[in-house]
């Protein structure tokens, strides 16, 4: 009987330390948080990506933030908008020819099958307050969580005609909920010289702002816009 109570205990020792040693292990899901805090209202945006994502020469038009276009793609502060840009290659062109760039030096922290390519989302090295997701490639190399990629790296090309390009960029608040933010918003005007060489006046043309569009609400069912956008989704680039 000793012996028995001896070897139970024995037992449930060894699951303790195996269940606390196994508690301890390097997660290799993508669950955990950005490691940088960005306070955007007192902090505001910084301008640091000077790298394009994409070939703007053979890109026809782009979506404006908070746009109708797409589908519902918001964060924790607002809804029923999309909070990205969409690229739509030029129609003189193969779609799936065009390259796609890292658009910041960091380290890959999602790579997801989608319907058409794969999402890539990096968080910047310098502001790791910043994640950066890139959809729809057609990867030139296999990828990883961990990755370190640098800016104007080629990921790939675009996966083809299907779909357009889009790229979004969510910060870490200090609320941990993420706020996304504009592209655009991000660049810098050494960079937005060359949208506008192609006719984009300024920032703005490319954003519609939330009171704007909290004073002209689209409705939404899930993620699909089930209303008419009185505002325009798109801007043609020259």
């Amino acid at each position: 009987m000793r012996k028995y109570i001896l070897y139970k205990t024995w037992i449930i020792f060894l699951f303790v330390l195996s269940a606390a040693s196994g508690g301890c292990s390097r997660k290799d899901k993508n669950d955990d948080m950005p490691s940088g805090i960005w306070d955007i209202d007192k902090q505001g945006i910084p301008k640091f990506v000077n790298t394009n994502y994409i070939e703007p020469d053979k890109i026809y038009r782009i979506s404006k933030f908070r746009s109708s276009a797409g589908h519902d793609y918001s964060d924790a502060y607002e809804h029923c908008r999309s909070m990205k840009h969409y690229f739509e290659p030029r129609s003189d062109i193969d779609w799936s020819t065009v390259k796609i760039f890292a658009p910041v030096t960091g380290i890959i922290t999602r790579v997801e099958p989608e319907w058409a390519g794969t999402k890539i989302e990096i968080e910047s090295e310098s502001y790791p307050a910043f994640r950066f997701s890139v959809f729809h490639i057609n990867l030139s190399a296999q990828r990883s969580v961990g990755d370190k990629v640098f800016a104007g790296q080629q990921l790939g090309t675009h996966i083809g005609s299907p779909t357009y390009s889009d790229i979004s960029v969510i910060v870490n608040d200090p609320s941990k909920k993420g706020r996304m933010v504009s592209y655009f918003e991000v660049i810098t005007e050494t960079l937005f010289q060359t949208y506008l060489n192609r006719g984009i006046s300024s920032r703005e043309v490319l954003i519609i702002s939330k009171e704007m569009r909290d004073a002209n609400p689209l409705t939404c069912s899930g993620d699909t816009f089930t209303s008419v956008d009185p505002l325009e989704s798109w801007v043609v680039l020259n």
